[in-house]
């Protein structure tokens, strides 16, 4: 954890790398402990089910299911062994990366989160650069017209926009912008677009389609893929940017009443470069970590969108395999999230430790 410590500084040069490697390794070696300890709260979920349903998180295929003797399965796996040894067993598939078979993807659990997992991280992309950039310009704004016209309306603006439930909002867009207008249609891509992208010439480099339309040189398909983007990063945009103008906005007050910003005014400044190089700057501290956590945070939660706007991703798999019991995929799921957020949070930390030079990493 980053402990804030006035009267230490974070160091420089070689010094401070090492003390950054160290730090890393460090967490890097908690990542296993704090698996472990997900683990466990999924295992036991999983220890509530029947052993007819727990054998779903084992098999590999369905086909054994058909083919073999159910009753022979639950023995072959020890499902009706006692819980400290059931735990060993499924800890040991865990680690040879077998979450079993998931019904939903008609493939193993990982390889069928993994061919999911670039459509989430493209919307998240997408969604994080206008709820980081206009979020804080929307913040600066109202602090800098504290009590007037223009703090009223953005503090309106985000009060609206924080309380407003993202499946409700999801639902206007769809309504808005899709059956009245016609514009962004929901799901990933067009019939035409989609069958461009299954075809051999279509290359697939990172799994984000408008990356990879760009890496193909199919200008066509890019747009396309944006006009399908643009209803989830609508709605994700308007929820978490609310948050971020709010935090901004605290910020940047706090730091207009510093004394260093009464003495750069004294000084006969500019009042741009006492805002930008004196105020700003220093404001964006806490910004940056929330910032941070936000992008993480959007990862995991874009379950209720997702399933909304009919994107194949993450989120409206897990919605799929929540409506259809497929326990084998939801525990695959909440594993995989578990992995993404205690990565996120460790980059966030570290970029942290560069944002703040008061920062020392303890």
């Amino acid at each position: 954890m980053i402990v804030l410590r006035r009267e230490f500084y974070f160091p420089s040069g070689v010094e401070g790398l090492i003390v950054l490697i160290f730090y890393i390794i460090r967490r890097v070696l908690f990542i296993p402990i704090t698996l472990f300890g997900i683990s466990l709260i999924v295992f036991s979920m999983i220890g509530m089910l029947s052993p007819y349903q727990r054998l779903a998180t084992f098999i590999s295929s369905p086909d054994r299911l058909k083919s073999e003797n159910v009753d022979q399965l639950i023995s072959m796996y020890g499902l009706d062994d006692p819980i400290p040894v059931q735990y060993g067993r499924w800890f040991k598939n865990l680690l040879q990366g077998n979450l079993g078979w998931s019904y939903v993807g008609k493939a193993p659990v990982l390889q069928a989160l993994l061919q999911r997992f670039p459509y989430t991280l493209e919307l998240t992309l997408y969604s994080a650069i206008p709820i980081i950039l206009i979020g804080t310009w929307m913040g600066v704004l109202s602090a800098l017209h504290h009590n007037r016209t223009l703090d009223h309306s953005l503090r309106i603006f985000a009060v609206v926009g924080w309380s407003f439930p993202d499946f409700v909002f999801g639902l206007f867009v769809l309504m808005i912008f899709y059956s009245t207008l016609g514009l962004f249609p929901p799901g990933n891509l067009s019939l035409w677009a989609e069958g461009i992208v299954k075809s051999t010439s279509f290359r697939s480099f990172t799994g984000m389609t408008t990356i990879d339309a760009l890496l193909n040189g199919r200008l066509d398909v890019f747009v396309n893929a944006l006009r399908h983007l643009v209803g989830p990063v609508l709605t994700l945009t308007y929820v978490q940017l609310a948050y971020i103008l709010r935090i901004t906005r605290s910020s940047m007050l706090d730091v207009l009443q510093r004394d260093y910003v009464r003495t750069a005014r004294a000084k006969g400044l500019d009042e741009r470069i006492v805002i930008n190089k004196h105020a700003k700057r220093n404001a964006m501290i806490p910004v940056a970590t929330v910032s941070g956590q936000t992008i993480v945070g959007l990862m995991a939660g874009t379950v209720i969108v997702e399933a909304i706007f009919n994107r194949t991703g993450l989120g409206s798999f897990l919605a799929l395999a929540a409506q259809q019991l497929d326990y084998a995929s939801i525990m695959g799921g909440v594993l995989f999230f578990g992995l993404i957020l205690i990565i996120g949070n460790l980059l966030v930390d570290i970029s942290y430790a560069y944002i703040d030079p008061r920062v020392r990493l303890d």
